[in-house]
């Protein structure tokens, strides 16, 4: 079982066990994505994943593995390490794990809440349009973020999210 996942730089030919995740499709990149990975008993390997690298998050919970990069959202299985689903061109600037075990996407506009699985996303609404949504901390059930209102980005905020209400809300700005 995946117990930690760390996005490093290519590494030299036979220092990890490397397994190549991709998809054929002429819009593929020729950029890669090189992730650690350790299991529960300490081995660790390497996963290569299509595409420039932007996050990667373990929920131990819903038993999931999410790499997202400039080209896919890949969706691995904790324990086997396999790919169970992809998406393609995903316009998702961040990822990140809730104390809960969802997972939570933001583009540049919008939040979604992913709970099993990449194929079914819940939007999260927002009190405000947002634009250049940047992640920054877990605060127990609470994530902070920062945006600029859509169309009035001189109005820079500071913004929290509450997943046990699953609400949005503008703590100053």
């Amino acid at each position: 079982m995946i117990i930690e996942a760390e996005i490093i730089s290519q590494p030299y030919s036979g220092e990890y066990t490397e397994r190549t995740y991709d998809n054929e499709s002429a819009w593929n990149s020729q950029s890669w994505t090189f992730i650690k990975f350790t299991n529960d008993d300490y081995s660790e390997w390497c996963g290569q994943f299509r595409g420039f690298p932007r996050k990667v998050a373990i929920s131990t919970q819903n038993r999931i593995v999410l790499v997202l990069t400039s080209d896919y959202l890949f969706q691995l299985d904790i324990e086997t390490s396999n790919l169970i689903d992809i998406e393609d061109q995903p316009q998702y600037q961040n990822l990140t794990v809730a104390p809960d075990g969802d997972f939570i996407l933001a583009d540049y506009y919008n939040f979604e809440k992913v709970t099993t699985s990449i194929k079914y996303k819940e939007p999260i609404e927002s009190p405000i349009q947002m634009d250049i949504i940047e992640f920054k901390k877990w605060d127990n059930a609470k994530l902070e973020f920062t945006c600029n209102e859509f169309l009035n980005w001189d109005r820079h905020l500071t913004m929290i999210y509450n997943i046990q209400t699953n609400k949005i809300e503008i703590k100053n700005g």
